[in-house]
């Protein structure tokens, strides 16, 4: 099964194909925000099972208008993934956390280590690993893709629920 873990960003969006058979990451790709089309996504989704996306979660502090682009972002993204027939699960960051780190308290930097830590080294040009490629913001969307595998949670948001809630 690939698994397509997103971590969307204000000013561009990180993308993992995450193979979960072979344990391996099989293609990153970093995209503008908003310059994803329905075209460009037919691409992104060729061969990909289940779409997942780091949802944003309040934690009663303010926030600023990247966080707003973000979620502007991630809007623009299920509208366009509605007329493809891919549910969009959208993944809490704590889940994440929780699921790799068993604590809410983990940076990102714990984030990538447990991935190194359970899928070995990202490797050399020369000599690849299960993760090679990845670096910054891809992290967190190969944490995305790598929970979204292990763990299915029906009480989690999928954009469909939330499109039914709106609807009644």
């Amino acid at each position: 099964m690939i698994y397509l873990g997103i971590d969307p960003g204000p000013v561009e969006s990180a993308f993992v194909w995450w193979d979960a058979d072979a344990e391996k990451v099989i293609r990153l790709e970093s995209i503008p925000a908003f310059r994803i089309t329905t075209y460009t996504l037919k691409g992104l989704l060729r061969e990909v099972d289940h779409v997942s996306m780091e949802w944003i979660e309040c934690f009663g502090m303010a926030v600023g208008q990247e966080t707003f682009c973000t979620v502007a972002g991630i809007g623009w993204f299920a509208s366009l993934l509605s007329g493809f027939d891919r549910p969009l699960r959208l993944v809490p960051r704590r889940s994440v956390k929780l699921h790799l780190c068993n604590s809410m308290r983990a940076k990102d930097a714990n984030v990538r280590q447990a991935l190194i830590d359970r899928f070995g080294p990202v490797g050399t040009k020369k000599q690849p690993g299960k993760l090679y490629g990845v670096a910054t913001h891809f992290w967190a969307a190969l944490g995305v893709a790598v929970y979204s595998a292990d763990v299915f949670d029906p009480g989690q948001f999928w954009i469909e629920d939330l499109r039914n809630e709106a609807g009644k």
